[in-house]
C-alpha cells in the first residue's frame, strides 16, 4: 500500500532532522573509496571493456545504463551500471515488485530469478556476479558513493519509505555493504533495512574490511544459485 502525501511530507521533515544528526563522513573511508575506486577502474579496464562488447553484441543499444538514485542524506545523484535489460523495458514491474515485498515481507528474491523477459542475453550472470555495477567505481570516485555501503534506492522506493527507514541514507550507499554479505535476496525488506541502518550508525574501517573479505564469496553463491535455478535444480 502506498504511502499518503501527508505521510511522505512527515517523513520528509524526520528525514531532514536525521540531516543535521547525521555523523560527518569519515575522512579515512574517502580516502580509501579514491584509493579503491581509482586502482578498479585501471585493473578491470580489461574486464569492462569486454563486458561492453559481450552487450552490444547481444543486445542494441547503448552500454551504459544511467538512472537517477538517491543517496546519502537523501541526496540525488546519477549511478552508472552496465546495461543488462533490453531498451524500452517497463519499470513498473519493478514498482510493483518492490510493493510486494515492502507489504509481504517476504525473502527479497530478484525478478530475474523468475525468468525476466526483460533481461538481455547473458544478463543474470552479469547481474549475479556484480559485473553490472563495476561502473559505479566512477560513481564512487565522483563521492556519489563509497565502496562499502547500503544499495543505493531509486526515489519511488525512497518515496515510499517509512521515517525510521530512512535512517539508512546516514551512510553513503556503496558497491558493497552489509546487506550484500548477510544474505541478500534470502532476507527480508525489514532485515535489510536493519542491517542498513546498523551500518551506518558505528562506521569501522575494520567493519569495512571484514565486508569487503566476505563480499567475493557472496559473490560466488549468488552465482551459484543464479545458474543452478537455470537447471532447475537450485533452491
Amino acid at each position: 500500500m502506498l504511502r499518503s502525501r501527508e505521510g511522505i511530507e512527515s517523513s520528509d521533515h524526520a528525514c531532514a532532522i536525521h540531516e543535521i544528526l547525521a555523523p560527518p563522513f569519515p575522512f579515512w573511508k574517502r580516502a580509501l573509496d579514491v584509493l579503491i575506486a581509482s586502482a578498479g577502474l585501471i585493473i578491470l579496464s580489461p574486464l569492462l571493456f569486454l563486458t561492453a562488447l559481450l552487450i552490444k553484441a547481444v543486445s542494441p543499444g547503448p552500454v551504459i545504463f544511467k538512472q537517477e538514485r538517491v543517496g546519502r542524506l537523501g541526496r540525488k545523484f546519477y549511478c552508472w551500471k552496465f546495461r543488462t535489460m533490453h531498451m524500452g523495458a517497463d519499470p513498473v514491474v519493478h514498482q510493483h515488485h518492490f510493493d510486494s515485498l515492502m507489504q509481504t515481507d517476504v525473502p527479497m528474491t530478484k525478478l530475474d530469478r523468475r525468468n525476466d523477459s526483460r533481461v538481455i542475453p547473458f544478463g543474470k550472470v552479469i547481474r549475479a556476479s556484480g559485473i553490472d555495477e563495476l561502473p559505479q567505481l566512477y560513481n564512487v570516485l565522483c563521492g556519489d558513493m563509497s565502496f562499502v555501503g547500503p544499495r543505493p534506492c531509486i526515489e519511488y522506493e525512497y518515496n515510499n519509505y517509512l521515517g525510521w527507514q530512512k535512517r539508512r541514507f546516514d551512510a553513503r550507499p556503496g558497491l558493497t555493504g552489509l546487506w550484500q554479505v548477510s544474505g541478500k535476496n534470502r532476507t527480508t525488506f525489514t532485515e535489510m533495512m536493519r542491517l542498513d541502518i546498523s551500518y551506518g550508525r558505528r562506521p569501522s574501517i575494520w567493519k569495512d574490511v571484514r565486508i569487503v573479505l566476505r563480499t567475493p564469496p557472496a559473490v560466488v553463491r549468488e552465482v551459484r544459485d543464479i545458474l543452478n535455478a537455470g537447471r532447475g535444480d537450485g533452491p
